[in-house]
């Protein structure tokens, strides 16, 4: 199904394809990699899943012998099931330095893997895919961060998404699979989709003992999705070794169920916190972990809160992708309680600090944090500071202060 929907990243690997001898399309499982893949194949290309029993094994065994190829690409599926395949490329391109040989694909972060020995470095291209995001879902262009950082947006958007309607996509998600499904049978597919990873794929990256434990740990992030790291917190009630726990959440991170997301701490202001912001990598799985419903979170403005922001970071990480490095996403926050929910630098240090609210009315107390960074910590860059909110209409708060709707995200 994902290939109704075009990939932000297709142009960016056929380009990569022409200068890098090798790529790795990583990302969640069920996201759209293989599918993606599949239509990247050029003529003369030949495919190979390690999902696969039979064809792990005969790459395990000879990892020399099984990367040989004549053909013009080779694509391996599922690469950290037998990493060891690396340094069996590494020898091939290092013979042969012809752009586009491989592309592999690969559930797990698998060059945070402490089995991987061999980086590929100055050989590889690495290319984040995310669950689509809304702009791919309606077939639209990433340039929502081009749009904000030189401040132009629609005055008025004539398909703005009220905050039920926000909710909606949040609880969604973007797994292509699952957003055709109606809300029980897809809630019902993201807690199979949770179960399998954690019974199958985490005994590839790591040694889980616990695993009741962790099952009650991916409730327990979920529910932290949105809200600063504190590991004494998370573990409090779990009767694991803190040392435990930060290895099973760091095991979560490389299968991309869970990310942080830094602190901005590029300044010499001396009360700027350190520490990262947790996040589920898709709304939607979110929450299904929790055995949300509709109905619950709408009235709730704890959990609706939490929702949305988790929504907006996925939408705002799969624009950064888009991007090719040219932006970073953080976040701020002090010891006055400061804070701003995204801060976005891009390559010239140019900054903008987006807040998100729920409601559909704002007002001038919405901006004071963006407008207290301005004035003390942007100094001489540039600055934007954006609120998004779910109303209609945009327009200025301020010098390069702005209310915008959320459809500009993806409008």
């Amino acid at each position: 199904m994902a290939n109704l929907y075009p990939r932000w990243q297709q142009n960016i690997i056929v380009k990569a394809m022409e200068t890098r001898r090798v790529l790795l399309l990583s990302g969640s499982r069920q996201c759209g990699k293989t599918t993606l893949a599949k239509q990247l194949a050029i003529k003369d290309t030949e495919y190979l899943t390690l999902d696969d029993f039979t064809i792990r094994q005969l790459a395990k065994n000879n990892p020399n012998d099984f990367v040989k190829h004549n053909g013009r690409m080779l694509i391996i599926d599922e690469i950290q099931r037998a990493p060891e395949l690396l340094s069996a490329i590494k020898m091939v391109v290092d013979e042969n330095t012809r752009p586009g040989q491989y592309l592999l694909t690969g559930s797990a972060n698998i060059q945070s893997l402490p089995s991987v020995q061999e980086s590929l470095a100055g050989r590889i291209r690495k290319i984040r895919l995310r669950p689509l995001s809304q702009g791919e879902i309606l077939k639209k262009e990433p340039i929502f961060l081009k749009n904000a950082f030189n401040q132009q947006f629609n005055r008025q958007h004539i398909n703005a998404y009220g905050r039920k309607s926000i909710l909606e996509l949040a609880f969604r998600g973007g797994f292509p699979e699952a957003i055709q499904l109606g809300e029980q049978e897809r809630s019902k597919w993201h807690r199979d989709y949770i179960s399998a990873l954690l019974e199958r794929d985490l005994h590839d990256i790591a040694h889980i003992t616990q695993h009741t434990a962790m099952q009650e740990l991916v409730k327990i992030l979920a529910a932290w999705s949105s809200k600063f790291m504190d590991i004494s917190a998370i573990g409090a009630g779990l009767s694991i070794r803190r040392p435990t726990i930060e290895s099973y959440i760091n095991a979560l991170e490389i299968l991309y169920v869970i990310e942080r997301v830094l602190p901005w701490t590029r300044t010499d202001y001396e009360r700027v916190g350190k520490q990262a912001k947790l996040y589920m990598s898709d709304a939607g799985l979110m929450t299904s972990i929790l055995r949300w419903r509709s109905e619950q979170v709408e009235f709730d403005p704890d959990r609706s809160g939490k929702l949305i922001e988790t929504f907006i970071f996925n939408e705002l990480a799969a624009n950064i992708d888009a991007a090719e490095g040219c932006y970073e996403l953080m976040h701020y926050r002090d010891r006055e309680k400061r804070e701003i929910d995204f801060l976005i630098e891009r390559d010239d240090h140019a900054l903008l600090g987006i807040e998100v609210k729920a409601a559909s009315v704002i007002s001038p107390a919405d901006f004071k944090h963006l407008k207290w960074f301005q004035e003390n910590l942007a100094k001489n860059r540039p600055f934007v500071g954006v609120v998004l909110y779910s109303g209609e209409y945009a327009g200025k708060m301020g010098e390069n202060l702005w209310a915008v709707p959320f459809s500009a995200l993806w409008e």
